[in-house]
């Protein structure tokens, strides 16, 4: 998905709240954002980009044992933050 339609169109589904994007692989031609973390800005909640595809399914949907490994392999991008429950801890 384009780098710019994530920033401009996407929101958090449960507050509508604005998303930050932590692009971790790009396809520099297309700007298409391939891996990545979209993290809500009001309750936190973290959202992978994997193959360009934001996965932004309800918590209740949501299988932590199939998303683990993937944010284990990018726990370098989140340095001192860590993942509790679907969502982003600072500390």
């Amino acid at each position: 998905m384009k780098y710019q339609t994530i920033k401009d169109k996407l929101c958090c589904p449960f507050d509508k709240s604005d998303l930050t994007l932590d692009p971790i692989t790009m396809e520099e031609k297309t700007q298409n954002v391939i891996e990545g973390i979209l993290t809500c800005d009001n309750c936190r909640r973290i959202y992978p980009i994997i193959s360009g595809i934001p996965i932004m399914n309800p918590d209740e949907f949501r299988e932590e044992s199939l998303e683990k490994p993937l944010l284990e392999k990018w726990q370098k991008m989140l340095g001192e933050r860590s993942i509790n429950n679907f969502r982003l801890t600072e500390g």
